[in-house]
């Protein structure tokens, strides 16, 4: 029996070239019902519930039942994982379901995870557990708030039925919301099958979709293509760093060509700030760790560049050359997208030689006192808008868990507050301005990984979503104070840290 509800489907991925995709149904699943369901996204995609009930939304969701227009698919792609190419990845546990154009004009994929095998699966079982699904929910939505391009969060499902990993598991299926899942990987897909063809529709329908400013004539476009991507991706590694996030699993499958956030996995943010930090399980090698994802952001994009050659230039050398250059490029981008960033973070609105230094004795002073990288910050907004305060600089030493500098009488830390102040002096804001402009940068709330965890242990132990929805609550809101959940701001105890997270497949 059909439900109310409407999605005003377009499906533009599905009229392309059959090897593009598999046509594949979502799978049963013995009881879902909904766990959270996203409306203020829902409405920004046109999406009418025409008073869709909460068990109707279950059934959409979990796919049991498949609302009007959608034409499910599974993508096709390949992709680097952990430094290894494999030629034939795609959608294991995920189904397009059809795109829309959302009210602000741009088109916006949407995507059940979890929702049975496909014909890549291989020997997956294309079922999710529970506790990834709140995972990837928790840390689209966290991110959409801090401003970072990321894919989003519509649906979350249980579906009454138990997976098996490492253990039984609850079930449940995501439904994500991307302005596409167009990878690095899609690219190689095209390129290791020798398919020029496909790899050139592809080409154009990025270009359609996510470049429209790019002469679709030029003779230049599909290099221009390149670099438009090259600095999206610049700007977005920019941004996690900053913030102090490490994506966990960085394969050319999980870069989208759109500069958007995809697959949390075992992604995490940092409590105490430490550049080689590694949380993923799986990256037992560290190669994606914290201070690597700049530079694995640009090996990937070279794994792009091979894939574009033929579509730059005739000549192989040429194209090498010119897709050379951009890569250079990348790193210049990436770096000047950090500083700028990290100039915010300290208040600075104007620039000087000494700042790059200035920035990196912090992340140096943070490193030996083994300072929470995300509460320093916030405090020292505080210290701006009271530099004066001695109790408020003191409230920042006491972060320290190490001494920063043994057998000095002021902390490396100490002496690089009393630097940074006396920077300070060049701003021409006063200092609540300059409070007021760091605040506004520097979250208060992040969604720390006991937290998390907190709230996935509630929801498989005892089928308990209440952590699970204060949290998103509070991540809605990262910038603001919220005097009723301070103790959420906190790093962990020594006994609720977090050291491994983990992916879900």
């Amino acid at each position: 029996m059909p439900t109310p509800l409407t999605i005003p489907f377009v499906n533009i991925y599905a009229t392309l070239p059959s090897q593009f995709y598999r046509k594949t149904m979502p799978a049963q699943v013995t009881n879902p019902t909904l766990i959270q369901f996203n409306h203020d996204l829902a409405a920004q995609l046109g999406i009418e519930l025409n008073g869709t009930s909460h068990d109707e939304l279950a059934l959409l969701f979990s796919g049991n039942q498949l609302p009007d227009g959608a034409d499910p698919l599974a993508m096709a792609y390949s992709g680097h994982q952990f430094g290894q190419l494999n030629p034939q990845l795609g959608d294991g546990r995920a189904l397009l379901l059809g795109d829309v154009i959302s009210n602000d004009g741009q088109r916006r994929d949407i995507q059940l995870k979890g929702a049975g095998r496909t014909p890549y699966s291989r020997n997956g079982d294309g079922r999710s557990p529970i506790g990834p699904v709140l995972r990837e929910y928790i840390m689209c939505e966290a991110m959409h708030a801090l401003g970072v391009p990321t894919t989003r969060a519509l649906a979350a499902i249980s579906s009454g039925e138990y997976v098996i990993r490492e253990q039984r598991e609850p079930g449940g299926v995501f439904t994500r919301v991307a302005a596409s899942h167009i990878r690095v990987g899609t690219f190689q897909y095209f390129a290791v099958h020798r398919d020029a063809e496909g790899l050139r529709v592809l080409a154009n329908h990025v270009l359609e979709r996510h470049y429209p400013d790019i002469d679709s004539q030029a003779d230049d476009r599909y290099l221009q293509l390149f670099n438009a991507i090259c600095r999206k991706q610049a700007e977005l590694i920019a941004n996690w760093m900053q913030l102090g996030f490490i994506h966990g699993v960085m394969n050319t499958d999980n870069m989208t060509v759109s500069g958007e956030t995809i697959d949390y996995g075992p992604c995490a943010f940092m409590d105490t700030y430490k550049a080689s930090t590694v949380y993923s399980y799986i990256d037992r090698n560290g190669r994606y760790a914290y201070q690597n994802q700049p530079a694995i952001g640009q090996w990937n994009l070279a794994r792009l560049a091979e894939t574009l050659l033929s579509l730059i230039a005739d000549n192989e050398k040429t194209a090498i050359a010119q897709v050379t250059e951009v890569l250079q490029d990348f790193a210049l981008w990436q770096q000047q997208a950090w500083l700028s960033a990290m100039r915010k973070k300290l208040g600075l609105a104007t620039e000087q030689e000494s700042d790059p230094a200035l920035i990196e004795a912090l992340l140096s002073a943070l490193t030996d006192a083994e300072v929470d990288y995300t509460l320093f910050f916030r405090r020292l907004c505080d210290l701006a808008e009271n530099p004066e305060a001695a109790d408020t600089k003191l409230g920042i030493l006491t972060l320290m868990q190490a001494p920063a500098c043994s057998g000095s009488k002021d902390t490396t830390l100490e002496h690089w507050l009393d630097e940074w102040q006396a920077r300070c002096q060049h701003e021409t804001s006063s200092p609540k301005e300059q409070a007021l402009a760091m605040r506004a940068v520097n979250p208060a709330y992040i969604p720390r990984n006991h937290r998390v965890a907190e709230a996935i242990k509630a929801a498989e132990d005892n089928n308990d979503f209440k952590p699970f929805k204060r949290l998103l609550r509070i991540l809605a809101h990262p910038y603001a104070e919220q005097p009723e959940y301070l103790s959420y701001q906190r790093p962990p105890k020594p006994n609720e840290k977090v050291l491994r997270t983990f992916c879900g497949t």
